[in-house]
């Protein structure tokens, strides 16, 4: 159900493309409207033409799509959805790069680089990036050039970090929708974004669309079911019947996105502790597991001092059918991780809570395992949550999504740290 759009004062308008308008919002600092147009382009508005319905369609579908990034843990200029046409976004003074990345050779890509067929897939997807420029047919740029133009945005300005940033961003951002598209048959060919620099925090975030003008989407990997707005490139003539069946396509993407915040595999973890007095390392697995989204239940159960229960509850999680990874925490000897780990065919990984007089010695007890038993011992409580939202991202676009997010972030973070302690050396 699409949320009420409560009355805004909309400020002055920022600036008109294509098929969309932006106004500031007076009331709501740093904050602008993005407004849909019912309008369908290509070639640069070589062609050009009103489709009924179009604004809402598009909305629809950069509404999901930011969602399902913003939840991931990816920066993006989104804020929430207002109304049926419009979405309200943090403004961002926006850098005049479109950045695609591209999984499969198609389009013009093939035209630039002759020699090359259709279909070719690349590994990593390929990353390319195009000056914004109508009058210049949006000609193709590398990193150099984007160095070498010196640009500035909201205080920030654009050198190699800068650059990197958002070639990373890039790839994690198609690889996170290509793995969301993947449950529903559905491959992401290609696909065109564009960033801006939050004129609050001066970060570098996703801002501008991602609708079904950004993408090639193919059904069952068949390009003669395209979904995208290619339907309408190919027409060679503009009929209200042709613009139909292009609408009809974009409808059926707007539908189906929102399937790409949803999952149909669903686990948990269950952590089992050899005493009470480990609840404290514990709850920091359940807090972990919970930035992924994932489950998790607490049990106190010794497999030395109770065997018989242990096994019990074992057996009670594998009863259920739902997808369980097991973490034993047990000090001193640790009996529960091999005993559960020799017991069911589910994944038990070890996360003893090690003390500073005996650790060194305890530890042996979760690393040195009788044959047969594949249970790792992870000391991180975050590592052994994200050990089991791995196993779970293998079949979970969701959980998926929020690790290859987590990963950006860390390489970002990385990145600018290092910028700062070179700009202070110098």
């Amino acid at each position: 159900m699409a949320p009420v759009a409560t009355e805004l004062k909309l400020g002055k308008k920022i600036n008109e493309g294509k098929t969309k308008e932006v106004y500031e919002l007076p009331e709501l600092a740093g904050c602008v409207l993005m407004q849909s147009k019912d309008q369908i382009t290509a070639g640069n508005a070589a062609r050009k033409d009103h489709m009924e319905g179009k604004a809402a369609i598009s909305n629809t579908t950069t509404s999901c799509v930011f969602q399902l990034l913003h939840e991931s843990g990816i920066k993006t200029a989104f804020v929430r959805k207002h109304g049926d046409t419009a979405f309200i976004a943090a403004q961002c003074e926006m850098i005049p790069i479109e950045w695609v990345c591209r999984r499969i050779a198609t389009g013009s890509f093939l035209k630039r680089n002759p020699g090359v067929k259709e279909g070719y897939k690349f590994y990593p997807p390929k990353i390319e990036m195009f000056y914004k420029d109508d009058a210049a047919n949006d000609p193709q740029w590398s990193e150099e050039q984007l160095i070498e133009a010196k640009f500035c945005f909201a205080g920030l300005t654009i050198g190699q970090t800068e650059v990197d940033i958002m070639a990373h961003s890039t790839q994690a951002i198609f690889e996170i929708l290509e793995k969301s598209w993947l449950p529903q048959n559905c491959t992401l060919v290609d696909m065109k974004i564009e960033f801006g620099v939050n004129i609050t925090t001066k970060e570098i975030v996703l801002a501008d669309v991602i609708d079904n003008d950004s993408w090639r989407l193919w059904p069952s990997g068949d390009r003669s079911q395209q979904k995208d707005k290619q339907s309408y490139r190919d027409l060679k003539e503009v009929t209200p019947e042709a613009l139909q069946m292009v609408k009809r396509n974009f409808e059926w993407v707007a539908e189906r996105v929102e399937l790409l915040l949803k999952t149909k595999s669903h686990g948990r973890v269950v952590v089992l502790m050899g005493s009470s007095s480990d609840l404290g390392h514990c709850e920091k697995i359940k807090k972990a597991c919970a930035n992924f989204g994932i489950p998790c239940e607490l049990r106190v159960t010794s497999a030395h001092k109770g065997p018989d229960e242990t096994l019990r509850i074992k057996s009670e999680y594998e009863g259920d059918g739902i997808p369980t990874v097991f973490v034993a925490v047990a000090g001193r000897s640790n009996g529960l991780g091999p005993v559960l780990s020799g017991n069911t065919s589910y994944p038990v990984v070890n996360c003893p809570p090690l003390s500073a007089d005996w650790g060194a010695q305890d530890v042996w007890s979760s690393l040195r395992l009788p044959s047969g038993l594949g249970c790792p011992t992870i000391l991180s409580p975050e590592g052994a949550a994200q050990f089991a939202a791995q196993i779970f991202g293998l079949s979970n676009h969701l959980v998926w999504a929020k690790l290859r997010a987590s990963t950006l972030n860390t390489w970002i973070s990385l990145k600018q740290a290092d910028k700062k302690l070179r700009e202070c050396t110098l």
